[in-house]
């Protein structure tokens, strides 16, 4: 797979200086990386890749946005992660080479991706170790949001997870009343919180009967008072 013929070297800079495990490099080392980065253009609702596929390519959101999910026996889905621009997947092919995907990845609206293969990713860890560090560093994040998922479905109740998932949304400017915009839809929130689309109606409706939150349009929900809020979750 090349380059588009229309990608410039710039655009490819733009989309690595997004990545914090590239964007501590100096330019001309930069500049080495963006002579190998390849480009990938997927429309909605297409597949990035699937469970089974070979993963042995690094792939950077650049503009756009991409669901990863994972399907049960039963063919339940669960939500695993929602890729941004500057988000990357497939860093398991850099240290567990012959290994295949084991989730799907699906864009959510039109994505353009830039991506490396193994051999290139390989050379940089070895003349840039910094890069490595970084990497286990996001795996490390990526493992410890998973065990808590984990164990919030097992040990909270819906309405407990619902209310954690409204505080991580929060930025540390929100203030005491802040207005919160779903990043993801109620399909996509209930299957990552391990739960029904119904519920969520029901539970978030109940909320607002509480006086707790307010349901607003375009999927925002502003929250009355942050510190209601936290002791309502207890």
């Amino acid at each position: 797979m090349g380059k588009d013929a229309g990608q410039s070297g710039h655009n490819y800079r733009d989309c690595i200086r997004l990545v914090p495990i590239f964007n501590h490099l100096e330019d001309q080392d930069m500049d080495r990386i963006v002579g190998s980065a390849q480009t990938k253009q997927i429309k909605k609702g297409e597949m990035l890749f699937r469970a089974g596929d070979k993963d042995d390519v690094l792939y950077i959101i650049h503009t756009g946005k991409v669901r990863v999910y994972r399907l049960s026996d039963t063919g339940k889905e669960q939500l695993v992660r929602i890729l941004n621009p500057g988000d990357f997947t497939g860093e398991l092919a850099i240290f567990r080479p012959g290994e295949v995907h084991e989730n799907y990845a699906e864009a959510m609206q039109n994505t353009s991706i830039c991506l490396f293969n193994q051999a290139d990713l390989l050379e940089y860890l070895i003349e840039f170790p910094q890069i490595s560090l970084k990497i286990i560093a996001e795996m490390t994040s990526r493992l410890k949001e998973s065990e808590k998922q984990t164990a919030q479905v097992f040990t909270e109740s819906v309405e407990s997870r619902i209310i954690s998932f409204l505080l991580d949304c929060l930025d540390s400017n929100s203030g005491n009343s802040p207005i919160i915009k779903l990043p993801i839809s109620k399909k996509d929130l209930a299957s990552y919180l391990g739960t029904t689309p119904e519920t969520i109606s029901r539970k978030l409706a109940h909320l607002e009967q509480e006086n707790v939150i307010e349901l607003l349009p375009k999927n925002s929900i502003k929250i009355y008072d942050l510190d209601q809020l936290l002791l309502y979750g207890k």
